[in-house]
């Protein structure tokens, strides 16, 4: 398998570094529509920043780059992702355009119910480009971690990823989670969205995509057929939902099926998903235990309130990362079960 980008031990250099847009999100203090909801709790959000967090949270070095303005909004979010342990320090302040913001209901987005209202349009974010960003703070990290969201925000921010994705020597290992977001794309100028999501995933070395998007971006229907249409990338993962999940390593499929959760809230799981396959990555596991990792690291995101969890210890996460088949298949996890105490690989919930 390749190896992993850079081998410098310079200081600046970083296991992963992510570049996305980050918002401020306001979450609401009671079920219902946002009409009625009469009070909201701040929080943050941002897929790429939530990987970097997670992946903090579990002891690697990370570094967040991106656009906030220069308010207090983009103040909260860079003191936030900071107190992770995020290297912030490459992110650039805008005095021109406003820190994006964001405003959810408390249910599933998965269902009708769920509203979603985006106040970013213009925003720092949007002026991401090739001009604008220190590329060498972006290159700096062994993984460089992207998303499909921040192509859709602006044709500079397209320019940018399809510069940070174009193959080229000494590059750091391009991971892409692909991320469509058809509400994004449905009004912008620079590009149809599924086509470009899918030109940008040819140039990573790793790929996430969920079936579902597959299905609906490209009309692609089981890992297969995602993997015919995307061959270029050395590793593919395709996520299916509450059934498991599919990587490909060259022609070898690995299928590792989800766990049993008793899911508090179904937000964040993707981000983190993505940490827990990096971070196993990073550690030079065979892609069985990345998977593993991915699914675990998802379980400890639905077992928690909001979009970012506290990790399950290395050496737990690794214990049941290493269950054989059967035990694999008994473990039921609900709220609480990323704590590490003695014996607490038997304190995990079977049904």
């Amino acid at each position: 398998m390749t190896a992993i980008g850079r081998t410098s031990t310079a200081p600046d250099v970083v296991d992963v570094v992510a570049l996305g847009e980050s918002m401020v999100t306001f979450l609401p203090s009671r079920p219902g529509r946002l009409a009625d909801v009469p009070a909201f709790e701040r929080a943050i959000g941002g897929a790429e920043s939530n990987v970097t967090c997670v992946l903090a949270a579990a002891g690697h070095s990370t570094r967040w780059v991106g656009r906030v303005g220069a308010d207090g909004f983009g103040d909260h979010l860079v003191e936030a992702i900071g107190a992770y342990g995020v290297d912030v320090r490459a992110v650039r302040r805008d005095p021109a355009r406003p820190t994006g913001i964001y405003f959810r209901t408390a249910g599933d987005r998965a269902t009708d119910a769920h509203e979603v209202a985006y106040y970013r349009a213009g925003s720092a974010a949007s002026a991401m480009s090739v001009d604008t960003m220190d590329l060498d703070a972006v290159r700096s990290g062994r993984v460089l971690h992207l998303s499909g969201i921040t192509p859709a925000l602006s044709a500079d921010c397209l320019d940018l990823t399809r510069a940070l994705t174009a193959r080229r020597p000494g590059r750091p290992l391009v991971s892409f989670d692909v991320n469509h977001r058809p509400g994004l794309w449905r009004d912008v100028g620079h590009g149809h969205g599924p086509e470009v999501l899918l030109d940008l995933a040819r140039g990573a070395d790793l790929v996430f995509v969920g079936d579902d998007e597959a299905r609906d971006a490209w009309g692609l229907g089981g890992p297969e057929a995602v993997r015919a249409a995307l061959p270029e990338p050395e590793l593919l993962v395709v996520k299916q939902g509450a059934s498991g999940a599919t990587a490909f390593h060259g022609t070898d499929a690995t299928y590792v099926p989800a766990l049993h959760v008793d899911v508090v809230a179904a937000v964040g799981a993707g981000d983190a998903f993505a940490a827990g396959f990096l971070s196993a990555t990073l550690r030079g596991k065979p892609v069985r235990e990345r998977l593993r990792h991915g699914h675990l690291m998802a379980a400890a995101a639905l077992t928690v309130p909001g979009d970012l969890a506290t990790p399950p210890a290395r050496g737990h996460a690794d214990r049941l990362a290493a269950l054989d088949d059967t035990a694999w298949g008994r473990l039921r996890l609900g709220p609480g079960w990323t704590q590490d105490v003695r014996g607490a690989d038997e304190e995990v919930r079977t049904p």
